[in-house]
């Protein structure tokens, strides 16, 4: 069963209070749903060919070209949908304010949570510096993660700082990133991590530098396993325009 039927059987089995609009294109709905029929039919799934190393959309089946290069330090990463269209705007509505759009996030991610990560029994967040929080308001990531620890009764793991700032990353590829955080994430209690198989959740999986980076410092604080799941992940690397050129 494809992951749209899914969530269509299972939309309304967290609702905590009744929806009167969808959250994508804003018109009534009636069950109690987050998101109209028709807007689900058009987000664009990413249900077809899949890396199944990182779990980007592919053009055929098989390994894509970063993993077989470099893979990602997750054993397994899967996202719900390709950044792009509707996705990719809840994406950035909910980075930009609109909070409570954790609700629909999870409840679209949770088919194929329950479907691909059973196996894990913590859930673990993109860790923000006070000073980014601050500015932000919340933590996106850890709100997703709060959420989906809660629906799965799973633990939720609060191990790990940013201990420093990074740069903006909007215009980087994957290794220039991976020097951007090279060291930012620290393990805090290593004692929570030991022995864990752990679920990485965030919003967007762009070059999957972060995710690789937070990985790394949990396996070497002897996490059993890692996993990483997003709710839109990037196809093309250079998703927002070619970076600038050098002189």
């Amino acid at each position: 069963m494809k992951l749209f039927d899914l969530i269509k059987r299972q939309l309304k089995k967290y609702d905590d209070k009744v929806n009167f609009t969808c959250d994508i294109c804003g018109r009534e709905v009636f069950d109690g749903a987050r998101v109209c029929h028709p807007c689900l039919k058009e987000l664009p799934w990413n249900d077809q060919n899949i890396c199944p190393f990182c779990g980007r959309k592919v053009v055929e089946a098989g390994v894509c070209l970063e993993c077989k290069q470099k893979p990602l330090k997750v054993k397994k990463a899967r996202s719900v949908f390709t950044h792009e269209e509707a996705a990719a705007r809840l994406v950035v509505r909910f980075k930009r304010g609109e909070k409570y759009l954790y609700r629909t996030l999870a409840d679209l991610s949770m088919p194929l949570i329950e479907r691909e990560f059973a196996m894990c029994d913590a859930v673990a967040f993109i860790p923000m510096t006070k000073r980014a929080e601050k500015k932000r308001g919340y933590n996106q990531s850890r709100l997703l993660a709060e959420e989906i620890a809660a629906r799965t009764n799973k633990e939720l793991l609060d191990a790990v700082i940013k201990q420093r700032e990074t740069g903006a990353q909007k215009f980087l590829g994957r290794a220039d990133r991976e020097k951007n955080l090279e060291g930012c994430f620290h393990v805090e209690d290593r004692k929570a991590v030991k022995g864990k198989t752990i679920l990485i959740v965030d919003d967007t999986l762009t070059t999957g530098a972060t995710v690789s980076e937070l990985a790394d410092r949990l396996l070497r604080a002897k996490a059993k396993e890692v996993y990483a799941f997003t709710f839109t992940s990037v196809q093309n690397k250079h998703p927002f325009g070619l970076p600038p050129a050098k002189n």
